[in-house]
């Protein structure tokens, strides 16, 4: 077979990591326009993701690696890789038709895990053979043996992905569709296959390559038209006006006769007109001051509410905070009857920025800070209702100011579900704040002051002043204040959601609020998701460790008398591996989630921080590489380094909580943009980096021995993404939202004590017999 050329062959290989990570980006967006975007879903998607990927490399990998041409099958794979991805854009966005779910509904955890399943599988378990077929090439071209072929491909697969993480992030979701950017990875991948079948295959074979590709470029201008024909799918009974893809997700909005609705991830964001939302979001609380001057609003002012709180004429400024720019971009060209005026206002400053971080970092107080954002339903919207924001938000009001904030409840019936989310949220507030009363009703309206006499629960009060300020209003007047403040309703409420003994106070780093809310949302698909929500709320936690303890050790136990003793080092070599997999996804979360809660939601930076992982992954492995090649150690040597990193990665997430803590009371901006900039790439650079070294090491204890040259090249790869499957799930899902950032890196920490201690003792000094 002819030697292909370094460069363009190793260009190749990093290619699988650029395509799977891009794929990864788009695919995951597309899944959450039409699932639910909040941990959970991500969560399961992920693990399908990591799931079928570890599925390919092992059984499908096992078939690539046995031909007797490598770079024949690796330029095929290249190319049903490049027909599928398009392809799995539009069945992800045709699923939604299949399951017959009206726009805007939510779906339930079973639909929303067979709907990933089923729309990733093709796509993940090429991707996850490719890995097994390069590693079995890589090994054919340069004479190489299993573990240097495997820990090599892993390296440039970690850079391609860290290149194709900051591309995808940072200007290929900016400025393509999601069709254009599936193609241009597609045309990629065939011009690969091209390059591999013209040098080694035949140039028949090249030539199709190459016809298909100049194909798939050539259909780049078509593929907006294709886009805007598979996303109207999405919508039966709208029109879709206009669709954009935004950083921080996919914006729709669409037009039904009367009234126009923007949509963010599937989810409504507002519909308008619709001035009793309008109204209720500010009137209520801008009323509840005798004279307020300074106004921030969070979120939601492009729905009509921006326009309304400007009819108070003791207003001389309001600073509106917008995450996403895109969203006053689109009010200005669909909804300018709601926005147009407001934006041309000279009191108002509008601020695209992270809702907390400008809070945090800007020098002004304020009269008023209302908080117009959904409910926590995601770890990034509960920063906004936690103690330490509550905090940081009473250190901006000025002397008998008013903070505010609304969700969602029900007029007449507290469920318990609602009642826990309600009485948690309140309970955290009165934390920070003397003065608190509500409001009842289907949104309950949260106002909170710092000193007594600062809120009124008169309706005539607020009557009088709607009427001395000349505000006109079509809801909010004086027929329905007295309605919603009727006195025995707001004395009902208040004892429904009046916090109890048990009750939690919703932290950053313990967002046991987002789990009571992720609660209430599984009690619209069926009774039985809640009683499991209850059931894991009631396990204690010692519990969970103590099983978890019993599992691991009897894991160990098994490979520990295991009746060959030259396959102890390989399946310890395995359950290593497959440990430290899922720390990594562990720390991954952790960092990302405690980015957020120190710093703000800021996308670019996210995507660094991202990046730097997959760097320092990379990193790692050509560090152990180049030690490997240089300076080859005894067995017992490395299965006690193997045992060393355990240990580390046994201690990091916990580490990683305390620097957390010690940080989260930072303030100034130059302090904020340090631990964004420099400390949080270089933890993430360091987590990756112990990811990194620690795989090729191990498949130098997992190859040793071994007869085939070629045996398992996808099996160890497998175990890796499949310990990142269990994590993804179990961080995600479970462990932070009911346990929080302690406990949760606690239990990733302990997850790699008995692996450790298995390398540890058991094999110290022993060898695998030939």
């Amino acid at each position: 077979m002819p030697r292909l050329a370094p460069v363009p062959f190793r260009a190749i290989l990093a290619l699988i990591g650029f395509t799977a990570i891009v794929a990864q980006i788009v695919l995951m967006r597309e899944l959450m326009v039409v699932s639910y975007g909040n941990e959970i879903s991500l969560g399961v998607m992920l693990a399908s993701w990591l799931l079928w990927t570890a599925l390919g490399s092992n059984f499908l990998g096992k078939l690539a690696v046995r031909a007797r041409d490598p770079a024949r099958v690796m330029a095929f794979l290249q190319v049903i890789l490049a027909l599928i991805f398009p392809t799995t854009v539009m069945a992800v966005r045709a699923s939604r038709g299949v399951l017959r779910a009206i726009p805007g509904e939510i779906l339930g955890p079973v639909p929303m895990l067979l709907t990933s399943l089923l729309t990733l599988s093709c796509f993940c378990a090429v991707s996850g053979c490719l890995f097994a077929a390069g590693s079995r090439l890589y090994a054919q071209q340069g004479e190489s043996s299993s573990p240097v072929a495997t820990s090599s491909v892993y390296l440039l697969e970690a850079a391609g992905s860290a290149l194709g993480g900051i591309l995808a992030s940072l200007v290929l979701i900016r400025y393509f569709t999601s069709m254009q950017v599936a193609l241009l990875v597609s045309f990629l991948n065939l011009m690969a296959a091209a390059s591999l079948a013209i040098r080694t295959v035949s140039r028949r074979r090249a030539l199709v390559a190459i016809l298909l590709g100049i194909f798939v470029l050539v259909g780049l201008p078509v593929a907006r038209r294709l886009e805007t024909i598979s996303l109207a799918r999405l919508w039966p009974g709208f029109r879709l006006v206009a669709a954009r893809n935004s950083v921080y997700g996919n914006l729709a909005v669409v037009e039904t006769p009367g009234s126009r609705s923007l949509f963010e991830n599937g989810l409504l964001m507002f519909n308008a007109p619709d001035p009793a939302a309008a109204e209720e979001a500010v009137h209520f609380a801008l009323l509840q001051h005798p004279s307020p001057k300074s106004l921030l609003l969070i979120g939601g002012g492009a729905s009509g509410s921006l326009l309304q709180a400007l009819q108070h004429p003791s207003l001389k400024r309001v600073d509106y905070v917008e995450l996403d720019p895109t969203v006053p971009d689109l009010a200005e060209q669909y909804f300018s009857q709601q926005w147009a005026a407001a934006r041309a206002d000279p009191r108002v400053h509008v601020h695209n920025a992270d809702g907390r971080l400008f809070l945090k970092s800007t020098d002004r107080t304020f009269d008023v800070i209302l908080i117009n954002l959904p409910d926590p339903q995601t770890a990034q919207l509960n920063r906004f209702y936690t103690l330490e924001f509550f905090r940081e938000a009473a250190e901006k009001l000025n002397s008998g100011g008013v903070f505010s904030f609304q969700l969602r409840a029900a007029e007449e019936y507290i469920s318990p579900e609602l009642g826990d989310f309600l009485r948690c949220v309140n309970r955290t507030l009165r934390e920070v704040f003397p003065v608190v009363t509500t409001i009842p009703g289907e949104s309950v309206h949260f106002f909170a002051a710092k000193q007594a006499g600062g809120l009124t629960e008169n309706p005539q009060e607020l009557i009088s002043r709607l009427r001395s300020r000349h505000i006109e209003t079509r809801y909010v007047r004086e027929y329905y204040i007295p309605f919603r403040m009727m006195p025995d309703r707001m004395l009902d409420l208040s004892r429904q959601i009046e916090p109890r003994n048990d009750t939690p106070v919703n932290r950053d780093f313990s967002p046991i609020a987002y789990y009571f809310d992720v609660a209430l949302w599984s009690t619209q698909f069926n009774q039985g998701y809640r009683r499991i929500f209850e059931s894991i709320a009631r396990v204690n936690f010692g519990y969970v460790m103590a099983w978890l303890g019993v599992l691991l050790l009897a894991i160990g136990a098994g490979i520990h008398w295991l009746p060959r003793r030259a396959a102890r080092p390989r399946a310890s070599a395995a359950f290593c591996t497959a440990a430290t997999g899922f720390t990594l996804i562990g720390l991954e979360v952790l960092l990302l989630l405690g980015f957020q809660a120190i710093y703000g939601y800021v996308y670019h930076q996210l995507a660094i921080v991202i990046a730097f992982f997959m760097v320092g992954m990379a990193l790692g492995s050509w560090w152990r590489l180049r030690q490997s090649s240089g300076f080859p150690a005894a067995f017992d040597r490395k299965m006690l380094t193997l045992a060393g990193l355990q240990m580390v990665g046994a201690l990091s997430p916990i580490l990683l909580y305390v620097l957390f803590v010690l940080l989260s009371g930072i303030r100034n901006p130059m302090g904020l943009t340090l631990v964004s900039q420099v400390l949080f790439p270089v933890l993430a650079l360091a987590s990756g980096l112990l990811g990194g070294y620690q795989f090729p090491l191990a498949s130098e204890v997992f190859f040793a021995g071994s007869k085939s040259a070629s045996a398992g090249l996808g099996t160890l790869y497998a175990v890796d993404l499949l310990g990142a499957c269990l994590g993804a799930l179990a961080v995600s899902a479970v462990l932070l939202p009911v346990f929080g950032f302690l406990r949760s890196a606690v239990l990733i920490g302990a997850v790699n004590l008995a692996p450790g201690l298995l390398a540890w003792v058991a094999f110290e000094g022993a060898a695998p017999q030939e």
